[in-house]
C-alpha cells in the first residue's frame, strides 16, 4: 500500500492531521474535502480503519474514473488529485467486511442560508425546526441527513451514531460563525438511525454526548439516544372540527378537559408496558365520547428520561415521547380526537429542565441554555435548571417548539406549566437566595417578556390554540392581552378556587356553617381573569389521597359529597378540567406506576360518579346559560349565599336568549323541606339534574312534580319556589319550556 513518508508532508499539513486524527479539528472543512491544487485539486478524506479508499471522479459526457487513493498517514489520511474538469465525486471504502459506496460529507458546500442564521440569532425564526436537528433531505442529487445545533462556545463538534461506530473524529462539524450553529450534511443514511452530538468544550475536554435539543423522535427511556425522524407527511381528515375550533374554544363556549397522564390511564402487556397512541385512540376517544368532555388535557409527552417526573422534567421539546410509538402515530392519535369533536391540549414545560449530562446542562461546556448563577438558574424545589430568557437563540428554541407543535401535531392548546415559578425570582427562595432584576423588583422581566412574545406568536400563527396558564399567585392581567400589559393567555387554572372549595368539602358537614365564605370568596375575584376550574392530578398525589377519601363520613356520603362537588363545579363560572379517575370516583392515590381502578366502573357508587359526570357534561353544553357568560358579571347571580343555618347555597346562572338554571346546592346530609327559593319566573320550572337520583347512587329523594313558581316574594324576587332539598346535594332546575 502506497503511503506518503511523513517527511513529505509539510509542518502546517502535519498539525492539521494531528487534530483531525485525535479530534481536536475545528474546521475540518479547511483539510477535508475538495481543495485547490494548482491547475487541479485535491481530495483529502479521513477514514481509519478503512482498507482501501477508491476515488470515483464524475466527468461531462465522459465515465467515471475511479483511482486508488494513497494513504498519507497510517491513521487513516487519504488523498488523491482530482481533475478541474471532474463535476463530483464519490468514494469507495473497503472495510474489513465488504465495500460501501457513499458520498464524502465533506464535498458539500453550507447548508443553512444567511437569513436562516441572522433570524435564528435575532431569536425570530418562526420555522425553526425546519432548520434545526436531523433533516432527511437532498442535496445536488445526493440523499442523506443534514444536521445541525447550537453550541456557540465549543471547540468542535461532531455528529455520532451507529453509522460512524459513534467515533466522534469521524464527522465533525462546521461553525457557522455568525450564528454558533454548527452544520454538517451526512450523505447515505436515513430515517431510524440514532444520533447524538459529541461536544469538546474550549480547553479540550470531550463533553458527555448530548442528545439534539431539536430532535422530532428518541430513543426510548432509559436510553438516551435521538433518532432521525422521516418527515411529517401525515394525511390530515380533521378539516371540519379545525375550521369550527375558534367557536368550540371561544370564551363563551362549554370547554371540559378530561386530564389524563397517558402511560397510567391503562398499563398493557407489552415489552414496554406502554399503551401505544394507536390502542389509545381505540380505547379512549369512545370512552371520552360517552362521558360527554370536549377536551383532553396530556399530561407533558414531550421526551422525557425519568418516567417519575411524569413528563415534567423534558429534553426533547420537540419530540413526542417514544413511550407510545413515533410522531405519526400521535399525530394520527389527534387527527381520530378531532373527527370524533375531542380537541386535544398538551401540558408544555417551558419552566426549567433537567440536569442529566445528556442533555441541555452544560451543552456547549457553558451555561448555554440555563443561567450561570444558582440563584437564577437552579429550582431549588425541584432540583432543574431554569432556562435564561434573556437569550433570544433560548426564546427562539421555546417559542419554536410551541409552534412545532400547534401547526404540525394540530394541538387545540398548550397549558403551560409552571407559569408562577418563571414570574418570579424569588419563587420558593428565601432572602439571600435570589437576584433582583435591574429595577431591583422581585419580577422576571425577561420571563415576563417571552411570554408576552409567545402569546403574540401563538396568536398570530395559531389564532384559534389556546394558551392556558397554571400560574398559583394573583399576578394580574395573566389573561389580557399584551397590548395592555397582560401576559396574553386565553385562560388561567383557578388555584384560589379548588383550593377554598377543596377546603370546603373535607369539612365534616356540621361544621360547613362556619367556612360558607370558601364558596363565596371565588366570586369576588371570579371575573379578573378567564379561569378554568382545575380539580388536576396534583390534588391527588404526595399523600393528599384521591378526592373520594378526602370527602368526610361513611362511604355513601363520601360519594354524595363528591357529586355535590363535581356538580357545584360544573355550574360555577369558569370552564371545567377534571383528572383522570375522578370521574368515577377512585379511591386509591393516583401512582404513576399503576394503571386506574377501572374495576370502579362496575362498583354501584364509583358508576352513579361516572354518570353524574356524564350527565353533568351533557347539561354543561346543552344549557347556553352555565358556560356562555362565564367570564361576565351578568351571568352569575346569587339568591342565597348566607344561609348558615341550613348550609344552603342557589344562584342563577344566566345568558341571553336562553332560560336560566337555577342552582341549589344543600351541602348537609339533612332533607330540607318546604324551602322556599326566589325566581326571576313565575310558571312550571323543572328539574334537569338531581344529584341524589337513585341511578346515581343517592337516596332518591326528588321533587313533587310538577314544579310551579308562585307569586311570592323571597330573597328580593316576585316569584318564588318551594322546594324538598335531598340530602348532601345539588340541584339545577329551569323554566318548562313551551
Amino acid at each position: 500500500m502506497a503511503l506518503t513518508p511523513q517527511k513529505a508532508l509539510k509542518p502546517q499539513e502535519r498539525v492539521l492531521i494531528d487534530e483531525i486524527v485525535e479530534g481536536r479539528i475545528h474546521d475540518p472543512f479547511s483539510y477535508l474535502g475538495r481543495h485547490r491544487a494548482g491547475r487541479s485539486g485535491v481530495v483529502r478524506v479521513f477514514y481509519p480503519d478503512a482498507v482501501e479508499v477508491r476515488l470515483v471522479a464524475e466527468r461531462k459526457g465522459k465515465p467515471s474514473l475511479e483511482k486508488k487513493m494513497d494513504r498519507i498517514d497510517e491513521r487513516g489520511i487519504y488523498t488523491a488529485s482530482i481533475s478541474a474538469q471532474s463535476t463530483r465525486y464519490s468514494l469507495r471504502i473497503l472495510w474489513a467486511d465488504g465495500w460501501q459506496e457513499t458520498y464524502d460529507p465533506y464535498s458539500f458546500g453550507t447548508l443553512i442560508g444567511d437569513l436562516d442564521l441572522y433570524l435564528f440569532a435575532e431569536g425570530n425564526h418562526r420555522d425553526i425546526d425546519q432548520i434545526m436537528g436531523a433533516h432527511i433531505c437532498e442535496i445536488d442529487g445526493v440523499s442523506g441527513v443534514r444536521f445541525s445545533v447550537w453550541a456557540p462556545n465549543a471547540h468542535r463538534v461532531s455528529v455520532v451514531g451507529d453509522f460512524n461506530i459513534w467515533d466522534g473524529r469521524r464527522h465533525p462539524m462546521r461553525l457557522r460563525h455568525s450564528a454558533g450553529i454548527w452544520e454538517l450534511f451526512v450523505p447515505g443514511i436515513g430515517s431510524g438511525e440514532r444520533y447524538k452530538f459529541e461536544i469538546m468544550a474550549q480547553g479540550g475536554v470531550i463533553l458527555p454526548a448530548k442528545a439534539d435539543p431539536y430532535a422530532r423522535y428518541a430513543e426510548l427511556p432509559p436510553a438516551t439516544a435521538s433518532i432521525v425522524a422521516p418527515p411529517l407527511e401525515h394525511d390530515w381528515h380533521d378539516q371540519e372540527w379545525m375550521a369550527k375550533r375558534a367557536e368550540r374554544q371561544a370564551l363563551g363556549a362549554p370547554i371540559s378537559i378530561y386530564e389524563l397522564h397517558v402511560p397510567s390511564w391503562q398499563r398493557r402487556n407489552s415489552p414496554t408496558g406502554y399503551i401505544s397512541w394507536n390502542d389509545l385512540g381505540d380505547q379512549l376517544i369512545p370512552y371520552i365520547t360517552e362521558l360527554g368532555f370536549t377536551h383532553i388535557e396530556l399530561m407533558p409527552i414531550t421526551e422525557y428520561p425519568f418516567s417519575g417526573s411524569w413528563g415534567y422534567q423534558p429534553l426533547s421539546m420537540y419530540a413526542p415521547t417514544s413511550r407510545h410509538g413515533t410522531p405519526a402515530e400521535f399525530a394520527r392519535f389527534v387527527d381520530r380526537c378531532h373527527q370524533a369533536n375531542i380537541g386535544v391540549i398538551m401540558d408544555w414545560v417551558p419552566a426549567h429542565f433537567p440536569s442529566d449530562a445528556h442533555g441541555l446542562a452544560l451543552f456547549d461546556g457553558t451555561h448555554l441554555y440555563e443561567h450561570s448563577d444558582p440563584k437564577e438558574g437552579y429550582h431549588q424545589d425541584w432540583h432543574t435548571l431554569i432556562y435564561n430568557f434573556g437569550r433570544t437563540e433560548v426564546r427562539n428554541f421555546l417559542t419554536g417548539s410551541a409552534l412545532y407543535w400547534l401547526r404540525n401535531f394540530h394541538l387545540d392548546g398548550l397549558r403551560v406549566d409552571a407559569v408562577a415559578s418563571m414570574l418570579y425570582r424569588d419563587y420558593s427562595r428565601k432572602d439571600g437566595e435570589w437576584c433582583p432584576n435591574i429595577y431591583g423588583g422581585r419580577e422576571n422581566l425577561e420571563a415576563v417578556s417571552f411570554m408576552r412574545e409567545l402569546s403574540g406568536i401563538v396568536r398570530d400563527y395559531c389564532r384559534d390554540a389556546a394558551l392556558i396558564a397554571e400560574e398559583s399567585t394573583a399576578w394580574p392581567g395573566v389573561t389580557s392581552p399584551p397590548e395592555v400589559g397582560g401576559l396574553g393567555f386565553r385562560f388561567k387554572w383557578n388555584m384560589g378556587w379548588m383550593h377554598d372549595t377543596l377546603r370546603y368539602m373535607q369539612q365534616d358537614p356540621l361544621w360547613r356553617r362556619y367556612h360558607g365564605s370558601d364558596i363565596t370568596f371565588g366570586m369576588v375575584y371570579a371575573y379578573s381573569e378567564h379561569f378554568v376550574l382545575p380539580l388536576s392530578h396534583d390534588e391527588v398525589v404526595h399523600g393528599k389521597g384521591s378526592l373520594l377519601s378526602r370527602m368526610p363520613g361513611d362511604d355513601w356520603r363520601r360519594h354524595a359529597n363528591l357529586r355535590a362537588y363535581y356538580a357545584l363545579m360544573w355550574a360555577y363560572p369558569g370552564k371545567k378540567l377534571l383528572f383522570m379517575g375522578g370521574e368515577f370516583a377512585q379511591w386509591e392515590e393516583w401512582h404513576n406506576d399503576r394503571e386506574l381502578a377501572w374495576h370502579r366502573m362496575h362498583d354501584t357508587l364509583g358508576r352513579g360518579v361516572y354518570d353524574t359526570v356524564r350527565t353533568l357534561n351533557a347539561l354543561y353544553q346543552h344549557e347556553p346559560a352555565l358556560s356562555a357568560r362565564d367570564f361576565d358579571h351578568d351571568g352569575f347571580r346569587w339568591i342565597i349565599a348566607d344561609d348558615t343555618e341550613n348550609t344552603v347555597f342557589a344562584w342563577l346562572r344566566e345568558a341571553p336568549d336562553a332560560p336560566p338554571v337555577l342552582v341549589v346546592c344543600n351541602m348537609t346530609p339533612v332533607v330540607h323541606h318546604e324551602y322556599r327559593i326566589g325566581v326571576p319566573f313565575g310558571g312550571e320550572w323543572e328539574e334537569r339534574l338531581n344529584t341524589d337520583r337513585t341511578e346515581f347512587g343517592g337516596s332518591g329523594i326528588g321533587l313533587e312534580k310538577p314544579i310551579f313558581a308562585k307569586q311570592e316574594s323571597a330573597h328580593g324576587m316576585e316569584h318564588s319556589l318551594v322546594l324538598t332539598l335531598p340530602p348532601l346535594a345539588v340541584l339545577y332546575l329551569t323554566p318548562k319550556r313551551r
